[in-house]
């Protein structure tokens, strides 16, 4: 018989546990026309102004092809616009009119299931979330 602690599995706990979550956010942005992934994206490209899709990648955590696969259809929608680096091969992405206004649309409802998250969990177990994801991105650079 497996000893309780070594028959878990972080990953799957937290594969989990982030399925469950995005379909709670998908679900209160689901109105706008976008999911969790897709308003993430869409909250870091604004707070950058413009930036790099390496750089994108990067801070969401993401390899290239799954982000070229989220942008895709925020691109044919109309929310963002690739343009080439100014030096060298590389593209860069910016909202355009209609991702700032997708953004001040669903922004609302987006604090509204953070405020729900954060409700459910209480300040301390909203406080330990925020710790323990950053101990877990910060295996990856110990490696």
């Amino acid at each position: 018989m497996h000893d309780a602690d070594t028959s878990l599995c972080a990953c799957t706990a937290l594969r989990k546990a982030t399925r469950a979550i995005t379909r709670i956010y998908d679900a209160r942005l689901a109105s706008h026309g976008v999911n969790v992934n897709q308003f993430a994206m869409l909250r870091h490209i604004a707070r950058a102004g413009d930036i790099a899709l390496s750089r994108l990648a990067a801070q969401l955590v993401m390899d290239r092809t799954t982000l070229y696969r989220v942008l895709r259809p925020v691109e044919q929608a109309g929310w963002v616009e690739t343009f080439p680096e100014a030096k060298g091969r590389g593209r860069r992405v910016r909202l355009t009119a209609g991702g700032e206004a997708l953004l001040a649309g669903a922004t609302a409802d987006w604090q509204a299931c953070q405020d729900d998250v954060r409700a459910h969990l209480g300040d301390d177990g909203w406080d330990r979330l925020y710790a323990a994801s950053a101990a877990v991105l910060a295996l990856e650079g110990d490696r």
